[in-house]
Formats: structure tokens, sequence, C-alpha cells
């Protein structure tokens, strides 16, 4: 597949696991279990969540000792689905962070349920996958198992870092001479050696000498009577099968993942080492059944609550939140959102209350309560009852409800609000502009679901765009509808000196596609030249001004942008010195093919020198993985100072698995256990 350079901005404090999930005496409570926006309407899907949980709860209470259970469930409906009043609104159950999504199958695993991990031993997955398909068709039980039993298995790749102990790849392993046994665990599973012939007929499988292995092509089969009860990670659907392998019946020899992995430990010893077991101890009476909930997508609410204090006078800071804001209005938020504007310093302001975004005259209309000046003092709890208000004055409560919280100064009052904001059931976004804000807002992040952002003073970098850029929804839109950021570059640029790059636009992108130049000095716009594929030039004089002293220029490809090489260079042409950048955004060109994607995440939220952290990017169209691309990361750390790294995908250091999607990479050179922030660039 030929594939564009594109770059995807990762937020702030982005771990690899987004996961609501509690344990609670034994009980997981929040589980999320989304189903994509792709899907057709099927309540049989619903039904056989229920159920799958009910058995799953079960089947995992008594394969964990009586120590875990399923207590709560909420499945995430689409909003293209017909709403009922069972239905309660989704507050901040994503489909981007659900813990199990039921969407489209991979090319890899068909329909065949899969946990996709990225980190190693005992580190949580990054969710479960199942397809409507395997929710829907009883006769595929038959091949994996029934569904609670699978879900006990994959519960156990994403909740405690375990892996599966059989291998395609290498089915079988030399014991001694003229010996060979199937890749199992434990080696009690009883079976035959079975081979296949290209017109359907089985027969034994031969013994080849010299390989000292059953030939290519060779499966085995196990007996469906078993005595044995292990293991849980080999094969479920066996029913004698009701514990996960232990140190008495776990085998070592077997080259499967799990021994790979784990350094040859079995997989209840992987669990029992976790902080879900030291934190639980038996139950000596069964679980109740689970609680399910139901809920959907809704209209997106948002407010912007935005520091107009003393602090954003600093380093321009006021004019690159004007421009940054004005992008997330006239490009980033989805057709049929509502959105209001808070301002606070000593005390909040509404600048304007909900407004639904219907027509580009609304996000223009919207642009004009962006603030324009500075000063005062700081109370980010005024801004945030502020927004509340706002959502009220439409809603009978602020639940599902999305406030952008953008802090530069330092408040040490944050957390006198911290209690009302987790009884609002809004989801808190925040930004933190420059070194002084407040730690707190991390807290604030993650206590309500929502997105961390870190953007320094620093010029060069499209901090602050960058950040507004990744305020996309998560909450299952279509594919249409999602933003794709394709560029972001920007750096110091000599009187007369030229600013080069090159966007490569895909034929799975282009609908909605913006230039926009930026410039920090001079009144009056650099020189633009930006070439299409096919030759077309676009001057400054295409490009629309602000009047405002902005200084931007924003260019709107009309229709579907041309797939191929888009050239840009901009000059400069002040008598200085001077910050210019070139950021592109796009969506996806059509309703039913999903575009390429980069999404990127870290094995933790903060640095700890000189411990090392890991980033890792996946790369994917839909859920096809992408292999063979080029993978950078700039890491960008709260002085302003950046790295860059390349990621790998070839099954070393940190990367888990060769040619999976997913590029990885130890970060070992951050001096500083501080705040960071990092984009990618994927070629």
């Amino acid at each position: 597949m030929g594939l564009c350079a594109w770059l995807i901005l990762t937020v702030f404090f982005h771990e690899v696991t987004g996961t609501m999930v509690k344990l609670n005496n034994g009980g997981f409570e929040d589980i999320v279990i989304a189903i994509s926006p792709t899907e057709l309407e099927d309540h049989k899907i619903v039904d056989n969540i229920k159920d799958m949980f009910k058995e799953a709860s079960n089947y995992l209470f008594y394969a964990t000792n009586q120590r875990f259970y399923f207590k709560t469930v909420k499945v995430v409906i689409p909003s293209t689905w017909t709403t009922k009043p069972e239905y309660k609104r989704v507050s901040k159950e994503f489909y981007e962070k659900a813990d199990v999504i039921v969407a489209d199958p991979s090319l890899k695993y068909g329909d065949e349920p899969y946990s996709l991990q990225y980190g190693g031993c005992g580190e949580m997955g990054r969710y479960i996958h199942f397809t409507s398909n395997f929710m829907t068709n009883d006769s595929l039980q038959d091949i994996y198992g029934s569904r609670g039993r699978a879900f006990v298995h994959e519960w156990a790749h994403f909740r405690w870092g375990v892996f599966d102990e059989n291998n395609n790849d290498a089915p079988f392993y030399t014991t001694g001479i003229n010996m060979a046994e199937a890749t199992r665990c434990s080696t009690a599973i009883t079976g035959q050696n079975i081979f296949r012939t290209n017109t359907g007929a089985t027969r034994k499988c031969k013994f080849e000498y010299k390989a000292q292995l059953y030939e290519g092509g060779c499966q085995f089969i196990p007996d469906k009577k078993q005595t044995t009860s292990a293991s849980i990670m080999y094969m479920p659907s066996l029913s004698s099968v009701i514990q996960f392998c232990d140190e008495k019946n776990h085998n070592t020899k077997a080259p499967n993942m799990q021994n790979k992995m784990c350094n040859f430990r079995s997989t209840w010893e992987v669990i029992m080492e976790s902080a879900d077991f030291a934190s639980s101890s038996p139950r000596s009476v069964p679980p109740p059944s689970p609680t399910i909930s139901l809920l959907q997508t809704r209209d997106r609410v948002l407010c912007l609550v935005l520091d107009v204090s003393e602090s954003m006078v600093k380093y321009n800071r006021i004019d690159r939140l004007r421009l940054a804001a004005k992008l997330l209005l006239l490009q980033i938020i989805e057709m049929g959102s509502w959105v209001g504007i808070v301002t606070f310093n000593d005390e909040a302001t509404i600048q304007t209350g909900l407004q639904q975004i219907t027509s580009e005259s609304v996000r223009i209309a919207l642009t004009n309560y962006i603030p324009t000046k500075a000063g005062g003092g700081i109370n980010v709890c005024a801004g945030i009852y502020a927004g509340f208000e706002v959502f009220l004055q439409k809603y009978s409560s602020s639940e599902g409800c999305e406030i952008v919280l953008l802090v530069a100064g330092e408040d040490s009052t944050l957390r006198t609000c911290f209690a009302e904001v987790a009884k609002s059931g809004s989801v808190v976004h925040t930004i933190a502009l420059g070194p002084n804000a407040p730690i707190e807002l991390e807290k604030l992040a993650d206590m309500t679901g929502g997105l961390k952002f870190f953007a320094t003073d620093s010029l060069d970098s499209n901090g602050l765009i960058d950040a507004f850029t990744g305020i996309s929804s998560g909450a299952g839109t279509t594919i249409s509808q999602q933003l794709i950021q394709l560029e972001s570059e920007g750096r110091s640029v000599r009187r007369f000196d030229w600013l080069d790059g090159t966007v490569s636009i895909d034929r799975t992108v282009g609908n909605d596609t913006f230039f926009l130049v930026t410039w920090n000095v001079s009144m009056t716009p650099p020189g633009i030249i930006l070439r299409d594929p096919k030759g077309k030039t676009y001057t400054q004089n295409n490009f629309v001004m602000e009047n405002n002293n902005l200084r931007t220029a924003r260019l709107k490809i009309a229709g579907t942008a041309e797939a191929g090489d888009w050239i840009y260079s901009i000059q400069n042409m002040h008598s200085a010195v001077q910050a210019i950048s070139m950021t592109v955004t796009t969506r996806a060109a059509s309703s039913t093919v999903p575009p390429a994607t980069v999404k990127s995440y870290m094995n933790r939220d903060i640095n700890m020198y000189p411990n090392p952290f890991i980033i890792y990017t996946e790369v994917s169209q839909g859920f096809l993985p992408v292999v063979g691309a080029s993978v950078v990361a700039t890491v960008e750390i709260s002085s302003g100072q950046s790295i860059e790294v390349e990621l790998f995908d070839d099954g070393r250091g940190a990367d888990i698995m060769k040619n999976d999607g997913i590029y990885s990479r130890y970060i070992t050179s951050l001096k500083e256990s501080d705040g960071y922030n990092f984009k990618v660039r994927v070629q």
C-alpha cells in the first residue's frame, strides 16, 4: 500500500492504557465495551454482550480461585442507532478509550477475538477486539469457544499482560532424539498430529528426522475430551479447561510468546504478581451477576474555558491562543457540535452560550468571542464553574459535556473545585501553557477521563496549535468527521530564507483540507508558494489573510484535494528573523474507506529519570497494520528543548512483535523528570 507522509499530534501525558476500570473487592467496575459507529444496528450484539459478561464473570471467578469477577459494564451504542429511553448519555466512555470494541474484522485475525498488546510481560494492553460476526454468529463458538470463555482469555491478555501459550509459527518443538511435542500448555493436553492434504483429506503427520520435527503443515488437533484443567491461555474452548497454567503444570519448553515475554514464568505466576492480585482476596460466596448499563453517544457539547490572566500577556501567549482557538472553531470541531466560550482571570465571564455548528457562518461568528486582551489575577475554578453554567443553560445536567481548559498562570486553589468537577460528570481536557501552569491540571484530566496537553513558549514549535488540534472527538464519530493532521512544521527563518516542505496526501484523505501559515513578527505576510501534485500553484494571493493582526494565512482546498505530493515554500520577507510555521489538516475522502492514521502513546505519564520510558506509535489503515514505514518522534520538554529519535517495528528492544504496525523505542536521553510532549512524523 502506498502511503503518504503525515504527522499526528500526540497528547501530553497520554498513556497506553486509557482505561477507567476499577477493582473493588475483587469486582471489576466500569468496563467499557463500545460498538463502532460503522456497525449496522443489530440488537443481537447487545443481547449477546450481556450474556457474554454473565458467563465470563463466573468463569473468571473460579479460574482465579474465587478472587475476581466482573461487576459493572457500560455498553456504548453508536449515535447512528435508534435512540431508546433506556440509553443513558455517554459521559467519558469514548470509543477511542474503550476497553473492548466491537468493530470491523482485522486482516490478520478475521473474526478471531484478539487483544492489542504494546508492552511487555505484566503490562496492560490497548483494547480487546471482537467483530460483530463473532458476537452474533453462534457457529463461531465451535471454533473459538463460548463468548464468555473467549472473553476471559482476552481479559487476561488485556488486564494482566500475559501471552498465548500456542504458536502458529512454531506449532512443534524438539524434545529429544526423534521426538517432538506440540507447542501447548499444559503438556497433559492430548490430541492427534494431523496433516490436511490439498483434497481436504487428512492423514497422520510424517516425522522429518533431519529437522527433528513434524513436516510443515502438520497441526496438533486436541481431543475433545480432556482430563486436564489447564490452560485458559492455550485453549479455553476445551470444556475441561477452567484454570490458568501455574508453576506446577507450566510447560517451560514450549516456544510460545508467554515463555518468550515472561521469562518462562506461567500465566498464573504473572497474574499473582499484579497489583490486582495484591489488592484483593478470595470471596467465600459466588459473585452477583454483572450490572450492565447501556449508553449512547449524542451531539458533542463543548465549552472553551480560557485563561486571560496577567500570565497570558507574556511570550505573545494571547495572540497564540487566539490563533489556536480560531483553528479549533473553524476547522477541528465537528459539524453538529455545540460550543460555548468562557474566559477567566480573577473572575469568569461567559462570552457566549452554546451555539450549534451548522454552517461556516456559525464557525466564523464563534471566532468573534475569542479573547484579545489579558490581565489581572487568576481563578481557574471560577472558569470551570462558568463552563458548567454554560451547559446548564441548555441541559439539565453537565454529564458528558466537555471543557477545554487552557491555563498558563499559577493557581494554588485549583484543587478546591475537584469534588464539584467529579460530581458534574463532565470531561475536562487540559492544556498547560508554559512552565508555571498548575501541576494539578494533570489530575483534573485524569479524574474526568480527559486529554492532557502541554505547550511550551518556544515559537519554533507549534505546541499550542498542536494541542488544540488534538481536541478531536473520541466519542466514536464516523470516519468522515475525524480530523487528521498531516503537517505541523515550524522554525525560525532568517531574512529572505525559506521554510520548505512536502505534504503527501494519499487517496484515503483529502476532504476539508486546510493549509495554515503563521508568522510572528511582520505585519505583512511572507511569500507563499504551494504546488499541488498536478503542478497547480497557489500563492499568498490565494490565501485568506487575517485582518486582526493574527499573522495567519489560510487556504481551503475545494472538494477533495489531489492525491500526491504538495510542495510548499514560505519565504521570510521581513527584515529580521521570525518564526514561520505550516499546519495542514484534512478529513477522510470517503465515509466507508478508513484513512491511514497514526496513534501514539507512552508507557507512563511522566518521565522518571534515569528510568527510560517508551514511545509506541501504531500506524494503520483501519485494522490493517502499515509496515515498513519510517517513523520519527520529536520529544519536547518544558524548557523548550527537544530531541529526535527513530522508532522501529523490528521486534527488538521495546518492540515486542515484528511487522505488526506498532513502532516503539526506549527514550533514555531525557534528563528532566518533568513535563513533555511529542509528535510523530511517518513516511
